[in-house]
Parts: structure tokens; C-alpha cells; sequence
């Protein structure tokens, strides 16, 4: 078993903490780096990026969906000031 160091175990626990992993995922990291098992240190920070990109996906489908109800909005106010300019084009 490879004893950490308390600074370089802080700055895992720091930066695991950034990307939003919880004290059960830095904890695991932490055994699996003094076991010296780095095919799983990469399974475990695979499987937080995927959770990550699954909420991003969810997030940008929340934006396109706004984005999509302004552009319709904006096209509507587009007619309509159309249609305002030619009735007063005909008075």
C-alpha cells in the first residue's frame, strides 16, 4: 500500500470537491490511489464526467427550449409589426 501524503491528499480532496464529487466518490479515489489501483481511479473519474455531461445535456436541452420560445416570440413580434406597418400603408 503507497502512503499520501497529507498535501497531495489534500489537493485530491480539493479538486475532486471542484468537479463536484461528493465525500463518498473522494473517499473511494483516495483508498484506490494508496491501493495503487489507477484502472479504477479511471473507471470512478470516467463515470463522474459521464453524471457531469448527463446534467450538462439536461441543462443545454432547458436553454435550447427558451432559446427556441424567444426566437418564436421574436418572429410573431416580427409579423406583427408587419402587418401594423401595411394597414398603415393602405390609410
Amino acid at each position: 500500500m503507497k502512503e499520501i501524503s497529507e498535501e497531495h491528499a489534500f489537493r485530491i480532496r480539493r479538486n475532486l470537491k471542484d468537479a463536484g464529487c461528493g465525500l463518498p466518490v473522494v473517499t473511494q479515489y483516495l483508498d484506490l490511489e494508496q491501493r495503487q489501483c489507477r484502472r479504477e481511479q479511471y473507471r470512478l473519474l470516467s463515470c463522474q464526467k459521464s453524471m457531469l455531461l448527463q446534467k450538462l445535456h439536461r441543462i443545454q436541452y432547458k436553454i435550447d427550449c427558451l432559446d427556441h420560445l424567444v426566437y418564436t416570440m421574436q418572429q410573431e413580434d416580427e409579423e406583427q409589426r408587419r402587418r401594423e406597418s401595411c394597414k398603415k400603408q393602405r390609410l
